[in-house]
């Protein structure tokens, strides 16, 4: 019997990818070249998986159980080049994974002062990536990463190609993956790129990566809370793999264990110490007044209804449950998703014993960032890098998914560039 697992007859394409931690992109490669045939039902032809080839995968369920315990090690120098890197999220866990960092380009300065102050041996390219060309890296990069923003494109005329998304910033993220040509390429967003335009964002940046020779997973989003951050936070990755290269790219399995607000202020699992002490803004009084009356876990719908009103004003007649809004975070659950000013209506994460925001160093052991790694730059210019950054403890995980794959590529066909 396989462990937490259902036993069905039948699962979808959707379900059997979920049980085994492939993708539906790996399934169907699979089934076309007959390494695990699909079943069909003969008028429809939907297909389907049965029950028993689910004991193909025994151990590796078996193996999940074990709160992912393996450490995958690089075998060999693999160098990354991150784009719109912010304050270090991301390059903190591929550095955490093994990875090497060739370069890291931000526009911001306070997050590329951050990234020069704790990596002096880094080469951070501070400026504005329109203006940056890389093409010194070809045939020196494993994998280009990036953050890039969201941006509408403009289809009116347009085929969604490379050259239609000039002016955006996936175009530069595109552009300079096309200039370097690594092996692989990870972009993240926000889960709101699934349905921006009704979903024709996305699709025109899955077409531009195949256009550019790149053999695109169906995009998948990661909940940080499964990857050991407590907090309620995630990002959609989108991984193009060269179509030259026959090797599966395997998404992180998410931990069983779930760390809450606890875990990651006071001494524990997550941390040797007790969160240090540091500046944090303050709640205007009128608002302290409010949230003075919100108990842990609690948010505006706790206050008497006359000031339910008064605080949410016209948002009180809308729908929704809005249970961002005037929230104060319990001691035992992971923290909301922190946003870049934590003390702005309908994003408060107030610290469940005092009427505050959550404090700069709290932030960041929110996002997983080690004590050590300071950020640059006034107060409010710290929360917006902590804010906007990828959970260290997630990036490591996919860190360490880039590395198997690396590693397989190298053991199975030597095809790496710069190993």
């Amino acid at each position: 019997m396989l462990p937490n697992v259902v036993m069905k007859d039948k699962y979808s394409i959707d379900e059997f990818a979920n049980l085994i931690g492939k993708s539906k992109d790996t399934l169907r490669r699979w089934d076309n070249s007959g390494k695990l045939s699909a079943f069909r039902e003969p008028m429809s032809n939907y297909r389907y998986y049965k029950s028993e080839q689910l004991a193909i995968f025994q151990d590796t369920l078996l193996a999940s159980e074990n709160q992912n315990a393996t450490t995958i090690a690089p075998n060999g120098n693999y160098n990354v080049l991150e784009l719109f890197a912010g304050a270090g999220g991301l390059a903190i866990g591929m550095e955490k994974a093994g990875l090497k960092c060739a370069a890291l380009n931000e526009i911001d300065h306070w997050a590329a002062e951050t990234l020069r102050q704790n990596r002096p041996n880094w080469n951070v390219v501070e400026g504005d990536i329109r203006k940056l060309s890389f093409r010194h890296l070809a045939g020196k990069v494993d994998v280009v990463t990036g953050g890039f923003p969201c941006q509408a494109f403009s289809y009116a005329g347009k085929r969604f190609g490379f050259e239609d998304a000039r002016g955006t910033l996936f175009y530069e993220f595109a552009r300079i993956v096309k200039e370097v040509n690594p092996p692989i390429c990870i972009g993240e967003n926000v889960r709101g790129l699934l349905s921006h335009d009704s979903g024709k964002t996305l699709q025109s940046m899955i077409a531009i990566l195949d256009e550019l020779g790149y053999r695109v997973l169906e995009p998948r989003v990661l909940k940080a809370v499964n990857f050991n951050v407590p907090q309620k936070r995630e990002r959609l990755i989108l991984v193009g793999v060269r179509k030259d290269i026959d090797v599966d790219f395997e998404y992180p399995r998410p931990f069983k264990r779930i760390f809450n607000l606890v875990d990651a202020l006071k001494k524990g699992d997550l941390f040797d110490c007790d969160v240090p002490d540091s500046p944090g803004t303050k709640y205007p009084v009128s608002k302290k007044r409010i949230l003075d009356l919100i108990p842990p876990g609690g948010y505006w719908r706790d206050l008497p209804l006359d000031l339910q009103k008064e605080y949410m004003q016209k948002s009180f007649y809308l729908g929704g449950g809005k249970t961002g809004m005037a929230r104060r975070i319990s001691w035992n659950e992971p923290s909301l998703t922190l946003t870049c000013s934590p003390a702005q209506k309908q994003t408060e994460r107030c610290h469940p014993d005092e009427t505050r925001p959550f404090t700069i160093r709290e932030y960041a052991r929110i996002q997983t960032f080690p004590d050590d790694w300071q950020f640059a730059g006034p107060v409010s210019a710290q929360y917006k890098q902590i804010g906007n950054a990828v959970p260290v403890n997630l990036a490591k995980e996919i860190g360490l998914s880039i590395v198997s794959f690396l590693n397989k590529i190298k053991a199975d066909k030597n095809l790496l560039i710069s190993a």
